[in-house]
């Protein structure tokens, strides 16, 4: 089979295997030519096929994207990187690199994130400008089909902003522009997912699809867009935006501490569907010990130790196992139960919940001066999990007092602990004291040394590489 070069955003375009029936190559670097000579214009001939298309991008974030519960996304990684887990596992895993805090330019892994990010963008792209060309879908199935689309684009890209820093933002299947593509500015880039965003809300209107959760609607978008704004330091935005997600009562709500990380629970704003009856989540079969002591990874001892001694969460969402003798215990992430298949599915993997937008209320409250509905926002959550209302009065207190419920409450999730500390800007005082192999450039990831070595205008390399 004859062979090409491409950089990793012209991956074969995905749209081509969904329908073929093709799987991927493993480099992402080095692609084959398609043996179906099926078009994209033809995936986008009926709704079916033109959903077939989206759901795969979904489907690939699930399993082997930055969203993944398995060892390749960040809730492990990050958790790795930052102070959540202890690593136990042998020297030369990957995951060492991690815990050490010493990833370097040609790290694999690192490409990895890289590439799975842009070849999933470059899906969300080829999808977008499929339906745009179509004459045979509806207008409302092109309305919600790209306004998902603009969803994915907008996420993965800010995964990568908050990982990498300056980037490309890939907005187009064509060859000749992604080969040579130079990167944008954080600001930038953040301004170009704020208009992601907000057309995909403007296109999806109030859809709302079905009870799973699992794909994005009006208030997935919403949830987004609070997040982006909290990081973007947008206060008014951020609590305009976590305030129309809170407010969808009938759709949300808080649940018990044994509910929340359940298939239907109303907590969940959006969730990812397991690809086949009866699977439950990686997140739980990569956390749950089965033996002590732990030969891979268990919680750090500090992160036990910060909780309160009546949060239920230590109670609810952290596991023990002990050796024969008792003398040996390990604690890990006990958020999903369901370690194995079983009958039907129990446990979908949930990307974001209802508590995140209290807490992006709360914290944007106290940067804009409403002292006491930040307190209010906080306290819903504290008395969730059976604690007393907070102490803090000040906006510096009520700021820390939110960051602290969220290292609790967001543990071992997407890597919200290592985004957190770092755009509150205490991340160097926090890790260095704890990681010895943490150095301030330790911030932001390598930009992959072969994507530079096929395109310099991704120079120059992050501080530290």
């Amino acid at each position: 089979m004859k062979k090409i070069k491409y950089p990793i955003w012209a991956k074969t375009m995905i749209l081509l295997y969904i329908v073929s029936g093709l799987s991927s190559c493993d480099s992402f670097l080095e692609v084959d030519l398609p043996k179906s000579q099926l078009t994209s214009v033809s995936v986008f001939q009926n709704t079916q096929t033109a959903n077939a298309a989206l759901m795969d991008i979904y489907g690939k974030l699930r399993d082997n994207g930055m969203l993944s519960g398995t060892s390749l996304g960040l809730s492990q990684q990050l958790a790795y990187y930052t102070d959540e887990l202890d690593f136990f596992g042998s020297a030369t895993l990957s995951n060492q690199t991690f815990y050490t805090n010493s990833l370097v330019a040609t790290s694999s892994f690192v490409g990895t994130i890289w590439s799975t990010g842009y070849s999933q963008i470059y899906a969300t792209n080829a999808v977008i400008e499929g339906i745009k060309a179509s004459s045979t879908l509806s207008v409302n199935d092109k309305r919600q089909l790209e306004g998902q689309a603009l969803f994915l684009r907008g996420l993965i890209h800010f995964n990568l902003v908050n990982l990498f820093g300056d980037i490309p933002y890939a907005t187009t299947t064509d060859y000749n522009q992604n080969k040579i593509a130079k990167k944008s500015k954080v600001e930038e880039v953040y301004n170009k997912i704020n208009v992601d965003l907000k057309e995909a809300s403007v296109l999806l209107g109030d859809t709302e699809f079905d009870n799973l959760r699992v794909r994005a609607g009006k208030s997935v978008v919403n949830a987004l867009l609070a997040r982006v704004n909290l990081y973007n330091g947008s206060w008014v935005e951020a609590i305009n935006r976590s305030s129309a997600v809170i407010a969808e009562q009938g759709r949300f709500g808080l649940e018990s501490m044994s509910n929340v990380f359940l298939k239907d629970s109303k907590e969940t704003i959006w969730q990812l569907q397991p690809a086949i009856v009866g699977k439950n989540t990686d997140e739980a079969f990569t956390f749950i010990l089965l033996n002590a002591p732990s030969t891979s990874v268990a919680l750090s001892n500090a992160f036990i130790n910060s909780f309160t001694a009546n949060d239920l969460r230590k109670t609810s969402w952290i596991g023990k196992v002990s050796n024969a003798a008792g003398t040996v215990t390990a604690n890990f992430p006990f958020k999903y139960k369901q370690r194995v298949n079983t009958a039907t599915t129990l446990e979908y993997p949930i990307v974001m919940r209802l508590s995140e937008q209290y807490l992006i209320r709360a914290e944007a409250k106290a940067q804009q001066g409403d002292l006491l509905g930040a307190a209010q926002d906080l306290n819903i959550i504290r008395s969730r999990v059976g604690l007393a209302n907070t102490i803090a009065t000040t906006k510096e207190q009520l700021i820390e007092a939110v960051h602290q419920e969220r290292r609790w409450e967001f543990f071992t999730e997407h890597g919200h602990r290592f985004f957190d500390l770092k755009r509150s800007g205490r991340i160097n005082t926090v890790l260095s004291a704890v990681k010895p192999g943490w150095n301030s450039t330790d911030v932001l990831f390598p930009i992959p040394a072969n994507e530079i070595n096929i395109n310099p205008n991704l120079l120059p390399q992050n501080q530290g590489y």
